[in-house]
């Protein structure tokens, strides 16, 4: 979708910064105010920064936290799985710099969002798997830990459940994000009952948001495997062993043994999942500084998943070692096995879950230490090398998409980043369309134009009602290759790659303004069905690079970083088409007629794309 100054009759996909939240996905928070009636409850969102500092309300908030230390806090059955625990760091919840030991949060962690599912699902749950976890900022003794989990989305018999840790210094009232995560729960009733799962009650802004992103996470989280594979094979490729002074993997095995009591288990017989986490966090901690001489500090996790339950009495077999090294950082492998007293007489094992660490360390004056390069001297080794590169590679992609800046070119369109680029395109519109504070400008019989202005940044919304289903009109405006059919800015435009049936890349042209090249842009469209009637078909759309088509002298190369379609079902044969762009301050004088009402191009080119889709409609 072509952006800039634009003739009259188009809609102006200009480049602009990303939408506030651009694609950073964080749990539950939500901007205010008053928006157009189409948003309803729940399409908005307020982005945080997971290094900002908050200012935390008076010393009572502080008294109040010390207060409820230890605490689980229920938030009432209005908020569905909405839970909180507060705790204070002591001593006993420390490692050797005072800081609170990452073990012990993944434990209250998963202590926390466990009793969130369990809140929804009304029965017993346990860890399927928990996300890439990153760890912001380090929690001292004395701080106060604030765990706030809710399940964002329910589907047959699992649950996204969203976790946000804070920490809070009760002298000077100030909080920081520790880390922001999302974890998948499985509901398990007692016996041989089945159970599905109700839809979770979706009361605010926040909760809206968070259900609509929860379906491109589990997206993202279910085509991992493939992504990783073709990273692997490329990885293959590659000699890497070329360090003289490397050292042996082997050298960092370390091997444990833990038995499970009663103290370990949750309420309902098996091993707490958090118990399991943090006494691999233990393991490959020790792995990992036998590589660097010093103690290593856990900075991201790169998912743990829970293959199957052990139960108290199993004998559980920890196995770390060092994967690779990446200068200041170090990937470790953990892998646990689990016995019951026959299994443990026969050495058959059961592979309950594997994990990847990611350690830093550092020296007496804070600064990263550099990590020796590492040799693999087996063929298994070899294969948790290249391995640990892919990961790498993907962990990257996605901290680039999730912690971009606003003002940097269009994302790289490669294998590593594919899925993460993609939920951010979706992301980025859900987040513009969900904004409250829309204002309307202009209103036709079928058609109204609203706009927002935050800071320097002005989006559009164009709202058409339509006689055709939805399902017709997703189908015809997600072919941007019919485009041209109705908005004349649209020279031409090819399919580049039809990556699968729901994201295409597209070449367009635009023809010359005066005094100006023609416009090329080379865009990713990402177009999701609705999962209930409730939602819309999106035609999500922003601009990307690829090395096969390079920017050309003939033209001037421009960028959409955040528009699309938005696409209502009111009855079987109608539906409400909202068009979504935003703008920036330096293209306002190309709309200033439109808005001032001197201009009628939005209005006109509104009024061709229903006159397509009636015409094009009529014959589906």
């Amino acid at each position: 979708m072509p952006a800039s100054p634009r003739p009259a009759g188009t809609f102006p996909p200009h480049r602009s910064p990303a939408p506030s939240s651009g694609g950073r996905v964080h749990l539950g928070h939500g901007r205010r105010g008053a928006g157009p009636s189409r948003q309803g409850p729940g399409r908005a969102a307020r982005s945080c920064s997971s290094r900002r500092s908050l200012p935390v309300a008076g010393a009572a908030s502080a008294a109040a936290a010390l207060f409820a230390r230890g605490a689980m806090e229920r938030c009432g059955a209005a908020a569905g799985g909405d839970v909180r625990m507060c705790q204070t760091v002591f001593p006993a919840h420390a490692n050797h710099r005072g800081e609170l030991s990452a073990g012990q949060l993944l434990k209250w962690m998963d202590a926390t969002a466990c009793l969130a599912a369990e809140k929804h699902a009304g029965v017993s749950c346990v860890t399927a798997s928990m996300d890439d976890i990153q760890f912001e900022e380090a929690a001292r003794v004395g701080q106060v830990i604030t765990i706030k989990a809710k399940v964002n989305r329910a589907f047959k018999t699992s649950m996204e459940v969203g976790i946000k840790v804070t920490v809070q210094d009760v002298l000077t009232n100030v909080e920081k994000i520790v880390s922001v995560a999302y974890a998948t729960y499985v509901a398990k009733p007692v016996g041989a009952k089945k159970i599905e799962l109700e839809p979770v009650q979706l009361l605010s802004t926040e909760d809206h948001l968070e259900h609509t992103l929860a379906t491109e996470r589990r997206r993202i989280r279910l085509g991992y495997e493939q992504v990783f594979q073709k990273l692997m094979q490329e990885s293959n490729k590659e000699d890497t062993f070329k360090e003289e002074d490397a050292v042996s993997t082997d050298l960092t095995h370390v091997q444990s043994i833990e038995l499970v009591q009663p103290p370990h288990a949750n309420h309902h017989g098996n091993t707490f999942g958090g118990q399991i986490m943090a006494w691999m966090e233990t393991v490959a901690s020790i792995s990992a500084s036998r590589l660097c001489r010093s103690y290593p500090i856990l900075k991201s996790v790169n998912m743990f998943k829970f293959w199957g339950p052990s139960v108290v009495g199993d004998r559980l077999v920890f196995n770390a070692i060092v994967n690779n090294t990446f200068q200041n950082s170090v990937e470790v492998g953990v892998r646990v096995e689990a016995y019951n007293c026959e299994e443990w007489i026969k050495d058959q094992a059961r592979h309950i879950n594997s994990a990847f660490l990611i350690f830093n360390a550092v020296n007496d004056k804070g600064e990263l230490l550099i990590f020796p390069g590492v040799k693999p001297t087996t063929k298994d080794s070899v294969r948790r090398y290249h391995g640990a590169i892919a990961r790498r590679r993907i962990r990257l992609a996605r901290k680039c998409m999730l912690f971009a800046k606003e003002d940097k070119p269009s994302d790289p369109w490669e294998t590593s980043n594919q899925a993460y680029v993609s939920y951010s395109n979706v992301a980025a519109l859900t987040h513009l369309a969900a904004k409250q504070g829309w204002e309307i400008t202009s209103m036709l019989e079928h058609i109204k134009i609203w706009t927002h202005e935050e800071r320097d940044v002005l989006s559009l919304k164009v709202e058409m009602q339509v006689k055709i289903p939805s399902h017709v009109a997703f189908s015809l405006l997600s072919d941007f290759t019919r485009r041209q059919q109705w908005d004349k800015h649209f020279l031409t435009c090819e399919v580049l790659q039809a990556v699968n049936e729901d994201e295409k890349i597209y070449y367009v042209t635009s023809p010359p303004m005066t005094g100006h090249k023609p416009r090329d842009f080379v865009i990713l469209v990402s177009q999701r069905q609705p999962c209930k009637p409730s939602e819309p078909y999106v035609v999500a759309v922003k601009s990307v690079t690829l090395t096969s088509k390079p920017p050309s002298p003939e033209y001037c190369r421009s960028e959409i970083l955040c528009a699309g379609f938005q696409i209502y079902s009111d009855s079987d044969s109608s539906c409400t088409v909202c068009y979504f762009n935003q703008v920036t301050s330096g293209v306002m004088p190309y709309l200033a007629a439109n808005l001032t009402g001197s201009s009628n191009s939005i209005e006109d080119t509104a009024l061709e794309c229903i006159k397509f889709l009636k015409q094009k409609g009529s014959k589906c």
